[in-house]
């Protein structure tokens, strides 16, 4: 777990990272290191996490997809590399400009998808993220024991985005993804899954992030030496970036959000 730093691109919601003309190229190139395999026997996403063992085994998917989107032929979706306006205004219109702030918006649906491709992994390097950091930094306290804890008042750090999240219309939501899905499609495939469905690995991610544990608060941590924190136990250390996510929040945060994902993923699986 990590103390907050401002991330730089070489993305969980508004500056704009200049990257320039080639900005695409450059950022395939970072796509093409970062994606992920059978997570049966994953790659390394990078150098520092290349003997990080799979926390889900989440098969490849096959060629028919397991959660198959009808998604019309509409005429007025742009091209994937010119996708980036279009899909902004349409997140604008489903969520409050506060709960954009974070998401990266250039390169916008490809990063979302490299973003959701790592949450399994045991950590997510800043060039496959599509968010910027959470504004602050990670709050911890004393316990009783002596030792730090995960303070109460760390949650108000979230509060906006989760609250943003979880009022959202869900079906409204899935409704704009199932319009974009072709370049969504699009974008999975060309990070080296040609023959996966992106809409099958999506539901694996929540059903990965549905099985976050619970448990009792405050969480303990401890530094690490880098000028980071880890949960002490052993057991919520070696969860996913995407579940380490989830128990950064309180509990009523955690399953407030996992009932979010349940109608999502109700509303992109039909129940």
């Amino acid at each position: 777990m990590e103390k907050r730093k401002a991330i730089v691109w070489p993305w969980v919601v508004v500056g704009v990272v200049a990257v320039g003309g080639a900005g695409w190229w450059l950022f395939r190139d970072d796509v093409a290191q970062l994606r992920q395999a059978a997570p049966a026997t994953p790659p390394p996403i990078n150098a520092a996490t290349s003997s990080a063992t799979p926390l889900l085994d989440i098969p490849e998917p096959p060629t028919a997809p397991r959660h198959p989107l009808e998604a019309a032929a509409d005429a007025a979706l742009p091209a994937l590399a010119d996708s980036d306006e279009s899909a902004w205004q349409a997140l604008s219109g489903l969520l409050p400009g506060e709960a954009l702030s974070l998401l990266l918006r250039e390169h916008l649906l490809q990063r979302v998808v490299v973003h959701v491709d790592n949450l399994t992994q045991p950590s997510m390097p800043s060039s496959a993220m599509a968010l910027r950091p959470v504004p602050g930094s990670v709050m911890v306290e004393p316990s009783a024991t002596g030792n730090e804890q995960l303070a109460a008042a760390n949650a108000a750090r979230y509060a906006p985005w989760v609250d943003a999240f979880t009022r959202a219309d869900a079906g409204a939501l899935a409704a704009a993804y199932v319009r974009f899905y072709p370049l969504v499609q699009q974008a999975y495939r060309d990070i080296g899954h040609p023959d996966g469905h992106f809409n099958d690995r999506l539901v694996a991610v929540i059903d990965h992030l549905l099985q976050t544990p619970e448990p009792a608060r405050p969480l303990a941590v401890e530094p690490d030496g880098k000028g980071k924190y880890r949960f002490v136990d052993p057991a919520l250390q070696s969860l996913s970036v995407g579940q380490k996510a989830l128990l950064r929040m309180d509990a009523t945060q955690q399953q407030a959000v996992k009932q979010q994902l349940r109608a999502v993923r109700a509303a992109i699986t039909r129940g």
